[in-house]
């Protein structure tokens, strides 16, 4: 099975091009302050612009506002939205009529309780991203290169498409499509040589994995 690769944290002109040339199907840019990945309105606008079509351009906010998604909606040529953050299924739903963007909202497991949320939000996306839960008091709310046990999710049945992350790299993200089911993948720190740097042979390396699952 080949899944659908999404490379997150895109910060480089190089790097966005290494994530077109190697087949990824999503290309993912960080509006939030905290993360090393973070990018101005201005970067991701000419970084969106580089990109060749059939690449997706996925915004990744944290509780953004409506003045801040503004802001990035007038310059940046997005796709999707992803919100990674506390967002309720109402914010969800009020996001995505305000734009008519497709919206993928992130959901933090580290144990089966926190796959009750799952159903109220794949109700009002069009994409879940299930992640591994960020640790308590961690300033990022993914992107911290952790995992969670696959095995949660294993014989779940979606309702909408949705992505697996959190840890993958390109040595396991193979045996996490199979233990799985994942049909799209999404990495950012698992294909970096430093947070934020992304290294084109770990990119290659993972979208390669993806596609000989």
């Amino acid at each position: 099975m080949t899944a659908r690769v999404k490379i997150c944290g895109l910060t480089r002109p190089a790097h966005v091009q290494a994530v077109a040339e190697c087949g990824a199907a999503y290309a993912g840019f960080v509006f939030f302050a905290k993360s090393p990945r973070n990018v101005s309105i201005a970067q991701a606008r000419d970084l969106a612009l580089t990109l060749k079509p059939g690449v997706a351009k996925v915004g990744l906010v944290v509780n953004a506002t409506n003045d801040e998604l503004d802001a990035i909606l007038a310059e940046v040529p997005l796709d999707m939205l992803q919100l990674h953050g506390k967002e309720s299924p109402a914010r969800v739903a009020e996001i995505r009529a305000r734009y008519g963007l497709p919206v993928m909202k992130a959901v933090g497991v580290a144990d089966a309780a926190d796959l009750d949320q799952l159903a109220a939000y794949e109700a009002v996306a069009d994409q879940i991203l299930v992640d591994a839960k960020a640790p308590k008091g961690a300033d990022l709310p993914g992107g911290n290169g952790l995992s969670f046990d696959w095995t949660l999710i294993a014989d779940r049945k979606w309702s909408k498409p949705w992505m697996l992350a959190g840890g993958l790299t390109p040595e396991n993200v193979a045996l996490a499509i199979e233990k799985t089911g994942a049909t799209q993948v999404d990495v950012s720190s698992g294909v970096e040589a430093a947070p934020g740097q992304k290294d084109d042979a770990l990119v290659r390396a993972f979208v390669a994995a993806a596609a000989y699952s």
